[in-house]
């Protein structure tokens, strides 16, 4: 697999500079899009909301029991990320079994309150 960053990308060549600018130029109206499937109920019926879905970590201190912390460390390299995938689990649990009230989120926690 190829991957590249803004970092290591190849400089565009003064040929690509033309091809580009000629594109930008084109009308929506010269778009070919005959080679582009339709999309029918089938095709959304498999996708997934948030496939890609990366959120940002937020460094904190917080308080754990010596004995659970041990655990966490016991069980091998990335702790804090165990511990992590573990209340997630907990809040996408407690978010699933929060039927019949609504799911409030704010700009530093979630929270429910009745419907």
């Amino acid at each position: 697999m190829i991957s590249f960053t803004p970092q290591t990308l190849p400089p565009i060549t003064e040929e690509e500079r033309a091809k580009l600018k000629a594109l930008m130029g084109r009308p929506d109206s010269e778009i070919d899009y005959s080679d582009i499937p339709p999309l029918t109920d089938d095709f959304w019926k498999s996708a997934v909301r948030g496939r890609f879905y990366k959120p940002t970590k937020r460094q904190i201190t917080a308080r754990v029991d010596a004995d659970v912390l041990e655990w966490l460390k016991s069980q091998g390299k990335g702790y804090q990320s165990r511990l992590n995938a573990i209340l997630r689990r907990e809040m996408l649990t407690s978010l699933k079994g929060s039927s019949g009230r609504k799911v409030k989120r704010g700009s530093r926690k979630l929270w429910r309150s009745a419907a």
